[in-house]
């Protein structure tokens, strides 16, 4: 995947109804507050509890590194321009190609933003040059698993006991990917 020729600092991704853009400092109260969701802080990475120092964190250091370094697009998601979550690709020279990763605010679900958003992501990877793009979620996160299919990710298994949880323990995986003929 060639990205010599983005501007990933700046790159902004736009579809019908969203736009993906970088964070912006005002931000961090809705990333905060979207953060306090019990499924966000079930199904994804984000500290448990989570403090706005969290956010201050990931809004103007975190997002900011992964694009200055060539490692992530994470993009706020906006609709109408309303903040409703976060989107992202993870950079990697695996065989896997890069991971998209997606949460939404508690307030925006239900409206096929995810599915838009990881659409336009592993869209933009593609035609870039990825010869692949792929994304995971808990075998037990329906919603996710969902969200990827109508994204036009195919299921291609289980990847057991990869995920690892808060109480040490693990968990299983479905893993998802779109190739450029999808």
């Amino acid at each position: 995947m060639d990205l010599s020729l983005v501007d990933l600092p700046r790159e902004v991704v736009r579809t019908e109804r969203l736009v993906l853009r970088p964070y912006r400092p005002e931000d961090v109260d809705l990333v905060h507050r979207a953060c306090q969701d019990a499924d966000i802080q079930r199904w994804t990475t984000v500290p448990s509890p989570y403090s706005e120092a969290d956010a201050v964190e990931f809004v103007t250091q975190t997002t900011v590194s992964g694009r200055a370094q060539g490692r992530a697009l994470t993009t706020a998601v906006e609709a109408g321009g309303r903040f409703v979550g976060s989107a992202g690709l993870h950079f990697s020279k695996g065989m896997l190609g890069p991971a998209v990763g997606y949460w939404l605010a508690p307030w925006a679900r239900g409206q096929g933003y995810a599915a838009e958003a990881a659409r336009a992501l592993a869209d933009w990877a593609l035609h870039r040059g990825a010869h692949r793009v792929h994304l995971s979620a808990d075998v037990g996160n329906v919603a996710s698993r969902a969200v990827a299919r109508r994204a036009g990710f195919v299921e291609e298994g289980i990847v057991r006991s990869c995920l690892p949880y808060r109480d040490g323990t693990r968990g299983d995986a479905a893993l998802f990917s779109r190739l450029p003929g999808d």
